[in-house]
């Protein structure tokens, strides 16, 4: 792991997420790339002109440079190799753009999560992105006591397609001394008898060589409560799984369970797309 992309918006979740990035990349000796983006209108975006800045824009160009260079010199991130990038534009479309742009391996931010009423109108900026990004996403929940990834759960039906993602999130996993616990949730819908879903998991680890590791079958009404069931059971430190990343029609007819699990959970989620 070489470069880790940590968007930020100065608030306390925000600096959360950045701590425990810097974490990953003292173990891996990586970059971290801070990146803050001036959310503005379509309407402003429209008025702006190459070679021409409209003093409000100046002026919140001017506040987010100094916060980004205070913040690159904190103690959070003393030791290591720090750049920094500002934007001016839509928040989840500058974040996949810019990961994509400088060859970013990571992408760690933080997220209040959201419920009800309020997740269906305004949405995340963090749950676009995971949709969106072909690059592993790891979003920070809870406060700095609760950061660590010891014990991690890896939700996946253990089918070909999940093969793609598998290694980076591996690699993430080795990193950080983890030892995976990997999961199949067994659903009313999709019910598979015990032996065939241990043969599918069987078959599935084998080619990755794994030599520590845990595996359970849970059974459960939905992937997403069983999930969320059996990391309160084990106390979890962090969630693993694949997102397909759908979009229009498709997302509304399929859902998302790793979007869902974002808002919901409690507990740290990485991401990764089949």
């Amino acid at each position: 792991m070489k470069k880790i992309l940590v968007p930020t918006d100065f608030s306390e979740q925000a600096t959360i997420a950045l701590r425990a990035a810097a974490g990953i990349a003292r173990k891996s000796n990586a970059e971290i790339i801070l990146l803050h983006i001036i959310d503005l209108p379509h309407e402003t975006m429209d008025m702006i002109q190459p070679g021409y800045d409209l003093p409000e824009i100046m002026f919140f160009k001017e506040h987010a440079e100094a916060k980004l260079s205070e913040t690159s010199l904190s103690n959070d991130l003393s030791g290591l190799t720090v750049s920094q990038i500002l934007k001016l534009g839509r928040t989840f479309n500058e974040v996949t753009d810019v990961a994509v742009a400088n060859n970013i391996d990571l992408i760690v931010m933080g997220s209040h999560g959201a419920s009800g009423f309020k997740e269906f109108f305004i949405g995340s900026n963090t749950e676009k992105v995971i949709r969106t990004s072909d690059i592993p996403v790891l979003t920070i929940k809870g406060n700095d006591s609760t950061i660590n990834f010891n014990k991690v759960i890896f939700a996946s039906d253990f089918t070909e397609e999940s093969t793609a993602g598998f290694e980076k999130i591996m690699t993430f996993l080795k990193l950080n001394g983890s030892v995976p616990h990997f999961l199949m949730v067994n659903t009313p819908n999709n019910f598979k008898p015990t032996h065939v879903a241990e043969q599918m998991a069987h078959v599935f680890l084998k080619q990755f060589n794994l030599e520590n590791y845990e595996f359970s079958i849970y059974n459960d009404l939905d992937i997403e409560k069983g999930i969320l069931n059996f990391a309160e059971r084990i106390d979890a430190d962090l969630i693993a799984m694949g997102t397909h990343g759908r979009k229009g029609f498709a997302r509304l007819l399929n859902g998302s369970i790793s979007e869902d699990l974002m808002n919901h959970s409690p507990r740290s989620i990485i991401t990764f797309k089949l």
